[in-house]
């Protein structure tokens, strides 16, 4: 899926980041580097589906982790994957990563396979479920509530995190502070939205953020942007690009550009 990598890293880009680098399966590598000449690409080994396999104390390996924890901010999940060894990737940088953390998509599900790594964690922590992957998290976990708003807040008071609860009105929470975003449409309900997010939100963290009102105003400015989206193209014709192209008004109109 480098489609949802090459989103992201364009998103990152967009969304201010001075300098955005995507670690992708060696075969994708050229695919994903056309998408944005500003972004910098990595290629990585791979299995025989095309997806990252990393050994345990294999070069590349420690390469990505000391690549990891150079980095501003670091995201993992769009596009990724999944298989037993991605899932012990995700619950190690999880678990181990001093910087801040945006896990979304194949990250969710991984964690959710991995729950054990949400109970460790050494920097701080973005999550950024759709109400399927929310879902299983909290059936892996057992974190209780009443409804996935409820649980949402539950969840990132127990794991010490922030989670956006995306949805018609994402609910951004850290378990003591909760927002509901106000911006975004039904249009933004398609492939390659939430991988936006993930990139724009990364990008506010590696402008010096906090990890909270970096998803706060992450997701506010992604509807932002979704709106005048629609606005230009309706909400049929609206596809997950046309959010990043946006970006840039989205930040002017709010007196950021």
């Amino acid at each position: 899926m480098a489609g949802a990598i090459g989103l992201a890293g364009m998103a990152c880009a967009r969304g201010g980041a001075g300098l955005t680098t995507l670690a992708v399966p060696n075969s994708s590598q050229p695919v994903v580097a056309g998408y944005e000449p500003s972004c910098m690409t990595v290629g990585l080994p791979e299995d025989e589906a095309g997806r990252i396999q990393l050994a345990a104390d294999s070069p590349a390996r420690v390469e990505l982790l000391i690549r990891a924890e150079q980095a501003t901010a670091v995201a993992i999940g769009p596009g990724l994957g999944e298989s037993p060894d991605l899932e012990e990737l995700v619950a190690e940088l999880f678990r181990k990563l001093p910087n801040p953390l945006v896990i979304d998509a194949d990250g969710l599900n991984a964690l959710a396979k991995r729950p054990q790594a949400l109970k460790q964690t050494a920097g701080p922590r973005i999550l950024t479920p759709h109400p399927g992957e929310f879902g299983r998290l909290t059936k892996a976990t057992g974190v209780p509530g009443h409804d996935q708003l409820s649980q949402a807040v539950r969840f990132a008071e127990t794991f010490k995190c922030i989670v956006i609860l995306k949805g018609h009105r994402s609910l951004i929470t850290d378990g003591e502070q909760s927002e509901i975003n106000p911006t975004g449409n039904a249009g933004m309900a398609t492939g390659g939205s939430g991988d936006v997010l993930t990139g724009l939100v990364t990008a506010l963290l590696c402008q010096g953020m906090s990890p909270f009102a970096a998803a706060h105003l992450g997701a506010h400015v992604h509807g932002l942007a979704g709106d005048l989206a629609a606005e230009k193209h309706g909400l049929i014709s609206l596809i997950a690009s046309d959010i990043i192209k946006m970006l840039p008004k989205a930040f002017m109109q709010l007196g950021m550009g």
